[in-house]
């Protein structure tokens, strides 16, 4: 304590508490941003399935999880025969996207196919059950520690603003889910599969007499949601810089906050709501307390349940009966 002020040293700088201190700021800002687009990646997977069938794909969190692993093998076996790292950041996060996609696809397949005409509470059952299996199958698979990711981010000290705000996974982290986010929106928009998701999520039955092929629309989304959660695992877990079999569960649930924050079934929503999220909590954790930043997640959901339970950009939707 210097005058009466609080003094936290950090490796980047010396940061006051307690008096104006804009880079202080400015790195709480980036971070929250960094935060939040992990958790737009991963809520942009729960507000496609929701916007095609109505189910809430509690196993999703647990593919974000499979994406980190995935990732992790290849590095080790890549990194033993001398590649670059930059070279297996790339081929690794690839491969997991792959592997993750074709994982979506066979969940989608093995456990919610089956009952998309039972009632609603046996595919949210079937999501919770495939969630614990996954957790447990990394668990007995790997381990139950958190395993170290090798870095494998290019050096980016050359600039030099960028490095004042930020480090080079935060930049990575940023640049990458934007380019993946307006690549979705562009591709839901103008693309004809893209349109035939939107129909199918507006009215199924009607995009089925239309002539579109609902149970290739429904896989389509699996495969796209869980290749972005997958995204978003590779990129947390070299950000990290470790990695662990339960890492999924948390990042999912706060993931589904962010998507009912924006708007559950709304794409722009789920960016949006998972941007304010992790703002919110790099602030709290900034000012306050790391301690409390699950507490302000959950206790965001439940006040945006309570009070707009339609969410920032949700649409209130009437059933006709």
């Amino acid at each position: 304590m210097i005058g009466g002020q609080v003094v936290v040293v950090t490796g980047r700088s010396v940061r006051v508490w307690g008096g104006m201190d804009i880079q202080f700021f400015i790195e709480l800002f980036f971070g929250g941003l960094t935060r939040g687009s992990i958790y737009a990646l991963i809520a942009l997977g729960y507000t496609l399935v929701y916007g095609i069938i109505g189910l809430i794909n509690f196993a999703h969190g647990e593919v974000y999880m499979l994406g980190a692993f995935t990732a992790l093998l290849v590095a080790g076996v890549l990194g033993v025969y001398g590649f670059p790292a930059g070279g297996i950041l790339v081929v690794a996060a690839l491969t997991a996207v792959v592997w993750c996609a074709a994982y979506g696809y066979t969940l989608e397949k093995v456990a919610y196919k089956p009952l998309r005409g039972a009632p609603r509470l046996s595919p949210l059952i079937s999501a919770i059950g495939m969630s614990i299996f996954l957790q447990n199958y990394v668990l007995l698979a790997q381990t139950s520690d958190f395993v170290p990711f090798p870095n494998l981010l290019p050096n980016m000290d050359f600039l030099e603003l960028i490095d004042y705000v930020m480090g080079p996974s935060d930049f990575l982290i940023l640049l990458v889910s934007t380019i993946a986010m307006v690549a979705l929106s562009v591709f839901i928009r103008f693309t004809r599969m893209g349109k035939a998701m939107r129909a199918t999520a507006q009215n199924r039955k009607m995009a089925l007499l239309l002539g579109v092929n609902a149970d290739r629309i429904i896989s389509l989304t699996f495969i796209i949601g869980s290749a972005l959660a997958a995204l978003g695992g590779v990129l947390i877990a070299s950000h990290m810089g470790q990695v662990n079999f339960g890492i999924g569960f948390l990042a999912g649930l706060k993931a589904f906050t962010a998507a009912v924050l924006g708007g559950i079934g709304s794409i722009p929503g789920a960016m949006v709501g998972g941007l304010v999220l992790g703002l919110a909590e790099s602030f709290t954790t900034g000012y306050f307390s790391g301690n409390y930043e699950d507490m302000l997640a959950f206790g965001i959901l439940i006040l945006i349940l309570i009070f707009r339970p339609d969410g920032i950009l949700g649409k209130a939707t009437v059933e006709k009966v």
